[in-house]
C-alpha cells in the first residue's frame, strides 16, 4: 500500500479557482503515474488528470483541458491539481490516485469534496 492524503477543496463560485494537493507516503519510482479521479453525484468515477512522475508528461480529460492544471514536484513527494474556471459541473469528490500503469488506480486516496455553486 502507498498512503495518498489530500488537501484542498472546499466551496466556490462558478468562474473560481481552487488548488489540490495529494502527497505520497513512501518511494515513487520514475514509471509512477499520479492522477486524479473525480465522482460525481450518482455517477461513476471518471478520470480527470494524471502525470508522470520521472518525465512530469500530463494527460488531461477533454472536459478538463485548459482549464486544469497538474504537476508534480518530485522533493516534496507531493502533485498538485491547480483548478480554475470552474463549473458547476465540476462538483464532485476528487481521489488523487497512483500507479506503475495505465490508469493509475493502484492506491487511491480518500477524496476531497469540491463544490462549485452557480
Amino acid at each position: 500500500q502507498l498512503p495518498l492524503v489530500e488537501s484542498g477543496g472546499g466551496l466556490v463560485q462558478a468562474g473560481g479557482s481552487l488548488t489540490l494537493s495529494c502527497t505520497a507516503s513512501g518511494r515513487l519510482y520514475s514509471s509512477y503515474i499520479m492522477g486524479w479521479f473525480r465522482q460525481r453525484p450518482r455517477e461513476e468515477r471518471e478520470f480527470v488528470a494524471a502525470v508522470r512522475w520521472g518525465t512530469g508528461g500530463t494527460t488531461y480529460a477533454d472536459s478538463v483541458k485548459g482549464r486544469f492544471t497538474i504537476s508534480r514536484d518530485r522533493s516534496e513527494n507531493t502533485q498538485t491539481l491547480q483548478m480554475t474556471d470552474l463549473k458547476p459541473e465540476d462538483t464532485a469528490v476528487y481521489y488523487c490516485t497512483g500507479g506503475s500503469t495505465w490508469p493509475p488506480q493502484n492506491h487511491w486516496g480518500q477524496g476531497t469534496q469540491v463544490t462549485v455553486s452557480s
